[in-house]
């Protein structure tokens, strides 16, 4: 049976997974498709929201790396609890919240949302090691 841990987990890894597809337009409309995927010497600039996305894309994968392996130590632990599937579902929604200001440059929020995300990071590690 799948957790709700698990769950969320991929949840989370497909959201991060597709966080790329709008920058990238972005990407192919402001440089041309062949710039785009070539190695343009004098790339023009993304318009901010795009180059903002992808800092963001970038913060999710260094942090699904540590959430991914919390997930994991806790279900091989069989550690999971209601306190591990509640912090596994705020940290989705919190990841797609950073996301989502981020983009629009929202820098306090965007930070806010980072901070909740990395608290239940915390919440995982404490139920492991407890």
């Amino acid at each position: 049976m799948i957790t709700i841990e698990l769950t969320y987990l991929t949840w989370t890894t497909v959201f991060t997974a597709l966080m790329w597809v709008p920058y990238i337009l972005n990407t192919i409309i402001v440089r041309g498709l062949i710039n785009a995927v070539g190695y343009s010497e004098n790339p023009k600039p993304l318009a901010p929201w795009a180059a903002r996305m992808k800092q963001a894309h970038s913060n999710a994968v260094e942090n699904l790396v540590v959430f991914g392996l919390l997930v994991l130590m806790t279900e091989a632990a069989g550690a999971n609890n209601e306190a591990t599937a509640l912090a596994c579902a705020i940290y989705f929604y919190a990841r797609v919240f950073h996301f989502a200001t981020y983009a629009l440059g929202i820098s306090w929020v965007r930070t806010f949302a980072f901070a909740v995300g990395f608290m239940c990071q915390i919440s995982l590690a404490l139920q492991i090691l407890m």
